[in-house]
């Protein structure tokens, strides 16, 4: 690797000669086969000589601290005045580098976190939610979650769940309040504490009481409408992403199963490239929610953009993943990274939706698919949901049916 990246003997002669020069060989095969560009490659190159000359990795292991002081003393590639901007950008790089370098070699020095004093309830509270009640993943996670950040906020810090009373969880659930969180979120919110200190009471860890004294939002059926774009709007958006940046390409591709099928985001960033029957013309979904899977005819038009994703920008790599990063290093878009694909690009509409995510092309499609004759059954099937009302949350109200009614001219009736 070295020898392609570098052609002056001298400049050849130092990156062989350095220190540790066979563990900086691997690692820039690895940031090769990662899909890093040919000059990038030179400027890491660069990052783990001076690392190897300038700190001791054969005693003891390196703290960020140290690598943090190395970037502060780093010799520059150039000798000629660069913009602040550009060395800021140069620091970044260097300890970001320097960071993986040295966690490749099992030299850094982690970071002690602060240990979680109720790890231990949580964790079991997880194996209930599993073994018991059979929750989904998603589901479990989450719950989780909320419980670590609601420890973690305790102030002052408990040692045991007895010392905890109603007042720190409305507290809690009060903060996040004050930070933007909707009614339906907060009611959420407390539907997890409740059902972890349920779950506690029953074993003994705290006193019983405080389950029937931890308060949420009223909530109402059928409460709010789902914000989605109209159909038109969807239309559009496709039409927007259809040009030949490897961007838009990708992100026709992704948009067009968040519409059509009306898929979640963690379900398009869990699809495969085995998922794909192109023989059989259909596409394989898993539902983490339901933990079940579901088959889905393959649209020409669906197809059609997947494949040119795959031909003209997916790139070349050993991930099964369908959809990837499209810079390096090369890996598979997560689900949280679906949602700002969407958001970019229905703010460049000039939609004015709250919230603009993917989630939102969900609703467009069971309102479509309700505007289109469809049944509630019909509808349910395609969006993968087992109950009747899960679907009612996506169709609440008929706009276009209550536009007809209330067009209807009812002098003759009176």
């Amino acid at each position: 690797m070295i020898e392609e990246l570098f052609k002056r003997p001298t400049a050849l002669a130092r990156y062989r000669e350095g220190p540790l020069a066979e563990a900086r060989e691997q690692f820039l095969d690895r940031c090769a086969n990662d899909g890093y560009s040919r000059s990038m490659l030179q400027k890491i190159a660069w990052v783990l000589l001076a690392v190897a000359e300038g700190l001791d990795l054969e005693h003891g292991k390196v703290s960020t601290q140290d690598i943090e002081r190395a970037a502060d003393c780093r010799r520059r590639l150039r000798h000629q005045p660069i913009r602040t901007e550009d060395s800021v950008w140069t620091r970044q790089m260097f300890i970001h580098f320097a960071t993986e370098w040295l966690r490749y070699l099992d030299c850094l020095q982690q970071t002690e976190e602060a240990p979680n004093a109720f790890m231990a309830q949580i964790d079991a509270f997880a194996c209930h939610m599993r073994d018991e009640r059979g929750l989904s993943p998603v589901t479990i996670s989450t719950r989780c979650e909320r419980l670590t950040w609601f420890f973690a906020g305790l102030c002052p810090p408990r040692d045991t769940l007895s010392a905890i009373i109603v007042a720190d969880v409305d507290a809690f659930i009060e903060s996040k309040s004050k930070k933007g969180w909707t009614r339906a979120s907060l009611a959420a919110l407390a539907s997890s504490l409740r059902s972890f200190f349920a779950f506690a009471e029953a074993r003994g860890w705290c006193p019983s009481g405080i389950t029937a004294v931890i308060e949420s939002p009223r909530l109402y059926t059928r409460e709010g409408i789902p914000e989605g774009p109209g159909w038109d709007d969807v239309q559009r958006l496709l039409v927007a992403t259809s040009g030949d940046r490897p961007a838009d390409i990708r992100d026709h591709a992704i948009l067009m199963l968040l519409a059509v099928y009306g898929l979640r985001r963690g379900e398009v960033a869990a699809l495969r490239l085995d998922d794909l029957d192109w023989e059989g013309e259909s596409i394989h979904i898993t539902r983490p929610k339901q933990r079940r899977a579901q088959r889905y005819p393959l649209l020409h038009a669906v197809g059609e953009a997947i494949l040119r994703y795959l031909r003209e920008v997916r790139p070349r790599c050993g991930h099964r993943a369908l959809f990837l990063t499209l810079g390096a290093p090369i890996r598979p878009l997560s689900a949280p990274s679906i949602t700002p694909v969407a958001h970019a690009h229905l703010s460049r509409l000039g939609l004015t939706l709250s919230p603009r995510g993917a989630h939102c092309l969900r609703h467009a499609c069971a309102s479509h698919l309700l505007a289109s004759g469809f049944s509630l059954k019909q509808i349910g099937d395609h969006l993968g949901h087992r109950s009747a009302n899960s679907t009612l949350s996506y169709t609440k109200v008929d706009l276009t049916g209550l536009r007809q009614v209330a067009e209807l001219d009812l002098g003759a009736l009176l």
